[in-house]
């Protein structure tokens, strides 16, 4: 039977008692699914749930197959090689006993002739040069995240988990993860915020604060859907709107109607032209007749409003962030940085920044890529001065902001709201306040402690204290900028980079991103190599 995961009746919560997934209906073929959805909405909650590493409040989870489990914080142990992370060391052993002649004959009989050239070849299906005995602390992350990926492959289960498996990567490795996806054809669930990744998936699960919504087909096919949602949803908002102003409307003529019609009532019966008695009734059958209109008018509105309401919701999930930043007051031209034949890194005799030269003048928006290795950190660290050159000098001429992978410029041990008013000390609490509502910190959330954010969550915040107050720095230093953020929230930076009008150094390998921030230069770091960019 071909694998399957049905997910009934799935309810979690959030360890601060926020609904994450409620009453959750789901099923899995052998498919590949995108599952999207903004930071801290339970993607990675709900692949750990279906790996049995959580346990729903109610509700159940079935799952038929085998499944192969990819987290985003890769666990090693100190000595651990490439074979034990793929569970071949005791064959390898075997095989190089037999090699040696060393082996019995019924180890020979036991011995996988074909393990070594199936090792090589998963490692190379994710674009990895490395040996079985090869220690995994000596592997960057990036390349351990493929070592993973390739034990996985290895093992040929039916569903593949992945959780934002090119985070880390660099373009290389990345690409090396979208072909392999492409040519997939077992189940995949993946979570990720790489719009290349998605659009080789056959099916997008959105999660929202609603539920789950399934649209069939890749990336593109399911933002032309969401784009037409969104303009139904605006439609049925300006209808409700409409609807409610309407029985508004209708309810103050009702009341100036009925007012009059008292009014004349009053002077009638103050002229003696009608007996008290019937006087009475006509009161009495006004009451009850406007008291019953009162009462109809007033569920009328209920519900008029209730459906604006679920209007306004609907527009809130589908609405893409919008992001709007005051000028820098950068001049046209002005020379930010220079980096006059620096060679630098961490250790003297093996410097990874051979003899770079560089000049950024404002607002040119620069992009420096390259292998993971090349440098891209140690030249951001350089430029904000947590690391002195070796040789050559690092000037920085205009104010500036680095945004590390990290997010150090915040203080964890409070909140969103406290680290920007300390980064932003001019700012009073309303323009505060607005600033973190544009990204998506409103009310309660912007009181959040920055050390109980997400990964995602921690970036926004960060970007929201730097960009968000009255005068951005003129240049930004950005390192990775999309490693955790939803795409919604990716949309919203890009958004806010192209109205920014400073000069940006940043480091990423998300070549949509860096299209879509209009990036008008390149630095390509090779490994070990002298560069020179004036």
């Amino acid at each position: 039977m071909p694998a399957s995961i049905i997910l009934s009746h799935l309810t979690l919560s959030a360890p601060d008692g926020r609904s994450l997934l409620p009453d959750l209906d789901l099923s899995f073929g052998p498919e590949r699914v995108g599952l999207v959805g903004r930071n801290g909405i339970g993607k990675t909650s709900l692949l750990r749930l279906i790996s049995g590493e959580l346990s729903p409040q109610s509700g159940r989870v079935s799952v038929s197959g085998t499944l192969g489990v990819l987290r985003q914080a890769v666990q090693i142990a100190p000595d651990e090689t490439v074979a034990e992370l793929f569970g071949a060391t005791e064959a390898l052993a075997l095989l190089h006993r037999a090699a040696a002649g060393d082996a019995g004959i019924d180890e020979l009989g036991e011995a996988d002739w074909t393990l070594e050239a199936r090792l090589s070849a998963a490692l190379a299906q994710v674009g990895l040069d490395a040996q079985p005995d090869t220690r995994l602390t000596a592997l960057s992350g990036g390349q351990r995240t493929r070592a993973s990926l390739a034990a996985l492959i290895f093992a040929k289960p039916d569903v593949l988990l992945l959780d934002e498996p090119t985070n880390n990567l660099d373009r290389q490795g990345r690409r090396a993860v979208i072909d392999l996806l492409a040519g997939w054809r077992s189940g995949a669930i993946v979570v990720s915020h790489d719009r290349e990744l998605l659009e080789t998936m056959d099916v997008i699960v959105e999660l929202t604060s609603l539920g789950a919504t399934r649209y069939g087909g890749n990336w593109s096919t399911y933002r032309e859907r969401k784009a037409l949602e969104l303009a139904a949803a605006r439609h049925d908002l300006a209808d409700a709107d409409k609807h409610v102003a309407e029985l508004a409307r209708k309810a103050q003529a009702t009341a100036e109607r009925k007012a009059r019609k008292d009014g004349a009532g009053r002077r009638t019966g103050a002229k003696g032209g009608m007996p008290r008695i019937a006087l009475g009734l006509l009161k009495d059958r006004s009451e009850d007749s406007g008291g019953e209109r009162a009462r109809l008018t007033e569920a009328r509105r209920a519900q008029a409003l209730e459906a604006a309401a679920t209007a306004r919701e609907r527009i809130e999930i589908l609405q893409p962030l919008s992001v709007v930043l005051p000028s820098t007051g950068l001049p046209p031209n002005r020379t930010v940085l220079t980096i006059d034949r620096v060679t630098a890194g961490h250790q003297r005799e093996r410097p990874i920044l051979r003899d770079l030269s560089l000049t950024v003048t404002g607002p040119e928006r620069l992009a420096v890529t390259g292998p993971n290795g090349s440098g891209k950190t140690t030249l951001l660290a350089l430029i904000a001065g947590d690391l002195r050159p070796f040789a050559g000098s690092v000037r920085v001429l205009a104010g500036f902001a680095m945004l590390d992978q990290r997010v150090s410029l915040l203080d964890p041990a409070v909140s969103i709201r406290d680290n920007f008013r300390r980064i932003n000390p001019q700012a009073d609490e309303n323009a505060c306040r607005a600033a973190l509502a544009r990204f998506m910190f409103r009310a309660d959330a912007a009181l959040q402690r920055v050390s109980s954010l997400s990964g995602g969550q921690l970036l926004r915040a960060g970007l929201a204290c730097v960009l968000g107050g009255k005068t951005p720095p003129p240049l930004l230093l950005l390192d990775e900028p999309t490693n955790h953020l939803d795409i919604g929230s990716i949309e919203a930076v890009e958004a806010g980079l192209r109205a920014y009008d400073g000069a940006l150094v940043v480091v990423s390998h998300d070549e949509a991103f860096l299209q879509a921030s209009q990036i008008s230069r390149r630095l390509e770091l090779p490994l070990g190599r002298a560069t020179t960019l004036s």
